[in-house]
């Protein structure tokens, strides 16, 4: 089973902290739909149809940005270019652009799972994250959500944000508890580089958080959601037993998945292959509607070393972590006696389990990129 991507790079405004491909003139909207549709037709009768799609996954920008009859266009060019037997198809979604009518018409399209981004109900963290809703339009379409016939649906929430205190991340999950979400994504704040919150702390007009602070934050998150039976599976995905993210898990497995759109990625191994191909498409969108041959990308070529390593990476976030045989087979990947050593003594340190699978503890997910960093470089 394989996935699909779709970026849509359409917002109203830049998020403070947004390091993905985005942008903030919806004129080329009815162009994009378009070359969109154009690009998964390409794919017709490819290598990449051999195998059903289970899972689609709509991100961006803002997605919710598109009208239903665009949704519509772009499920028709999907069904029409791939074999499917769908379990997951996911919408993200912005608190201000969403009505009950619109979310009857993405289920009717098809869509049975989505992604608020409500990150705070504070409304002076909401206008340092430059967000284009308030906290009465997250409250509104939470209650829209609860609802509606969408079978899933889960909110994204930003913890470690400076002048954040636990007393006010408790306020936000209290008041996203009450409407009882499958699954909860909560992310702690990354200062990327070229961001407004980048560029603002390299002139130093910003201050964020002590690490042991951002710990207490990581901490409560998972106490307070683990009150409601919402567990960690991974580092920032949170969820009820049977609402976990299928899509997001082809990433963390290295299951094949296609994107298409601007600034899409894509991830392709033929089973049996000695390596992988990973390719992105060009994060522009003026470049993309003028693009004549989606054929034309150069994929990066993985080893399976190169392979191993990034899923050791990839699944000790998870509590699913990954097992030692799937390494040696899939990946010809053994352990060297220092890093098996290593793995003894974080196991002492309270830090991973170690049997026939490799999962790290709570203390561990903590701290889970060192802790994989050390393991393959031990």
């Amino acid at each position: 089973m394989s996935g699909i991507y779709l970026h849509i790079p359409f917002c109203k405004q830049a998020c403070s902290y947004c390091d993905f491909y985005f942008v903030t003139k919806p004129d080329n909207k009815a162009a994009f739909v378009d070359t969109l549709v154009e690009e998964i037709r390409s794919k017709k009768n490819s290598v990449y149809t051999a195998s059903p799609i289970d899972t689609i996954y709509f991100g961006g920008g803002t997605p919710s940005l598109l009208s239903i009859e665009e949704f519509e266009r772009i499920f028709e060019a999907l069904y029409d270019t791939f074999k499917t037997d769908l379990q997951e198809v996911t919408v993200e979604l912005n608190p201000d652009n969403v009505t009950k009518e619109y979310l009857a018409g993405l289920k009717s399209a098809g869509v049975n799972r989505v992604s608020m981004g409500v990150q705070t109900f504070d409304e002076d963290l909401l206008r340092f994250m430059n967000r284009t809703h308030n906290s009465k339009e997250a409250l509104k379409c939470l209650e829209l959500l609860q609802l509606s016939e969408i079978n899933v649906f889960t909110a994204d929430l930003i913890y470690g944000n400076p002048g954040q205190t636990p007393t006010m991340l408790e306020h936000d999950l209290n008041t996203l508890l009450q409407f009882d979400p499958p699954h909860v994504s909560a992310y702690s704040l990354t200062i990327e580089p070229k961001t407004r919150l980048g560029k603002q702390l390299e002139l130093g007009r910003l201050i964020p958080p002590e690490d042991d602070t951002v710990e207490k934050h990581f901490e409560l998150v998972e106490e307070k959601l683990k009150e409601s039976n919402i567990y960690r599976y991974e580092v920032s995905n949170f969820a009820k037993e049977g609402s976990e993210a299928k899509h997001n898990s082809k990433y963390w497995e290295h299951k094949n998945y296609l994107g298409f759109g601007p600034g899409a990625h894509s991830f392709w191994w033929d089973e049996g292959s000695k390596q992988a191909q990973r390719w992105e498409n060009e994060p522009d969108l003026t470049e993309y509607l003028s693009c004549s041959n989606f054929d034309g990308i150069k994929p990066e070529y993985l080893s399976l070393p190169e392979l191993a390593e990034e899923r050791l990476m990839l699944s000790l976030r998870t509590r699913k972590g990954i097992s030692i045989d799937e390494l040696e087979k899939r990946y010809g990947y053994l352990f060297s006696e220092k890093q098996q050593s290593y793995l003894l003594r974080m196991k002492e340190e309270g830090k991973l389990e170690l049997h026939d699978t490799i999962r790290l503890t709570s203390s561990g997910l903590k701290i889970a990129d060192a802790i994989t960093l050390d393991l393959i470089t031990s």
